[in-house]
């Protein structure tokens, strides 16, 4: 009887000799259950042992279709809110003194946050209405304002990547302030010019971890692309108009106790970003056009953590919460997750190659960390506990201290203004966390132009 060859998913392949008795044989096995040497070999045991075969050979690993971003964009509103201004903005409806008003102010001067981009000025008599803004007037400035936000950033991703809208192929876009339909996916693609028989595929729910789902869901598109021996050219967008929500924080805040109160009002800020991801049949030398290789990701949802970070919808807009468990649950996860993408650095790597002959695995302190800038105590948390040099977060601590959080653009626009800070590490780490709660994290190698 010839030997029987057995996938392993995703990356190996055993080849076993049947005995007399074996007529068939199958085996699968998840992905992180083959992710050493060590569980290999107690799958081969465990199936010597139940299933009386003996292994013959083990075939290298299979190469996975080569992934790029070959441009990015990101796009700020031309309008600015420092921390000085809060307490005689909200003064307009609160009194200073309620305990967690007060409770506010003194977290607003501990953030770092020198400024936080906005759609309007602060001089807008849109501030400094009674009454505020209705979830249908909400929705018409996301629309307009959001989508030509959008726009701005797509047109300088495709731009970078030397394309036209006719070239793109999908679009993944990822938005937590908006739930209009049609998605506002559909009003960039048509302001773009992009074909209609675009694949286009609208992400909601995710939050602050949306870039790097938005990224996930294109890498799996272009693999689908690539087994298919199709060219894939993927347009990936977010946006968050999160300052008109503000209203709605607050109130929030007001009817907490101080021990209790929301930050999300020195927080957050209004952003679009994008970028295009390709795979190995896009086009000649797509390879050497690119910005980054996506090597590997990962994703998972940390238990009992739902009611963390949320994001909802209420009587004066969307309002969100985060405890202040959020960047403890957060640093708990983020070691595993590197761990689990690890074993997927490639072996041909000078880093990989390095380590191996120190006898040691690949580090965090050896990569470049593009982390989600959530607050100041996650980036102090993360450089401190992987022993980072403030320089491998030296993006993160940019955006974050110049721009607040924007919830999913964010950790794009983190990518994007990386790689314009110096040469760097050749190994890039990309992480963030949203509602769930949920952690992603991307592993990436920057593209050297020889």
């Amino acid at each position: 009887m010839a030997p029987i060859a057995i996938e392993t998913f995703p990356e190996q392949t055993l080849t076993f000799e049947p005995r007399d008795d074996c007529k068939t044989l199958a085996l699968r096995s998840p992905k992180d259950a083959i992710s050493h040497k060590d569980s290999v070999k107690s799958i081969i045991q465990e199936t010597v042992n139940n299933l009386g075969v003996l292994p013959a050979t083990i075939a290298p690993p299979k190469p996975s279709p080569a992934l790029f971003i070959t441009g990015l964009g990101s796009q700020y509103p031309p309008f600015t809110f420092k921390p000085d201004r809060l307490e005689p903005f909200l003064s307009k409806w609160y009194d200073p003194s309620i305990p967690s008003i007060k409770k506010l102010l003194q977290v607003n001067q501990t953030t770092l946050i020198q400024s936080r981009s906005t759609l309007k000025p602060y001089e807008d008599p849109f501030w400094s209405r009674s009454i505020a803004p209705t979830i249908s007037e909400l929705d018409r400035i996301f629309r307009k304002a959001g989508v030509d936000l959008t726009v701005q950033a797509c047109k300088k991703a495709l731009r970078d990547a030397k394309l036209k809208p006719s070239d793109i192929t999908h679009t993944v876009a990822v938005t937590c302030t908006n739930a209009g339909n049609p998605g506002f996916d559909l009003l960039v693609a048509d302001k773009l010019g992009l074909s209609p028989d675009t694949d286009r595929t609208l992400l909601h729910g995710v939050g602050c971890a949306g870039g790097l789902s938005a990224m996930r869901a294109a890498a799996a598109l272009a693999q689908s692309y690539s087994l298919r021996g199709r060219p894939a050219r993927i347009l990936c967008f977010a946006c968050e108009i999160c300052s008109v929500n503000v209203r709605a924080d607050l109130e929030d805040v007001v009817s907490t106790s101080p021990e209790d109160a929301k930050i999300s009002p020195v927080l957050f800020s209004d952003a679009a970003a994008s970028f295009v991801l390709c795979n190995e049949l896009a086009g000649t030398s797509v390879a050497d056009r690119s910005v980054y290789e996506l090597v590997d990701w990962e994703t998972c949802t940390i238990p009992r953590t739902a009611g963390e970070l949320e994001f909802v919808a209420a009587t004066m807009g969307w309002k969100a919460t985060l405890t202040r468990q959020v960047p403890q649950h957060a640093l708990a996860a983020i070691g595993p997750m590197f761990e689990r993408l690890l074993p997927y650095l490639p072996a041909a790597t000078p880093l990989a190659r390095s380590a191996a002959a120190a006898g040691r695995s690949a580090e965090p302190r050896d990569f470049d960390w593009a982390l989600h800038p959530g607050g100041i105590a996650i980036l102090n948390g993360v450089e401190q506990k992987f022993e980072l040099k403030e320089e491998q977060l030296r993006a993160s601590y940019d955006v974050y201290k110049n721009h607040g959080n924007s919830s999913s653009p964010t950790v794009l626009v983190v990518l994007d203004q990386l790689r314009k800070m110096g040469a760097g590490r050749d190994e890039v780490m990309a992480c963030s966390f949203g509602p769930g709660m949920t952690v992603e994290m991307c592993m990436m190698r920057r593209v050297r132009k020889v």
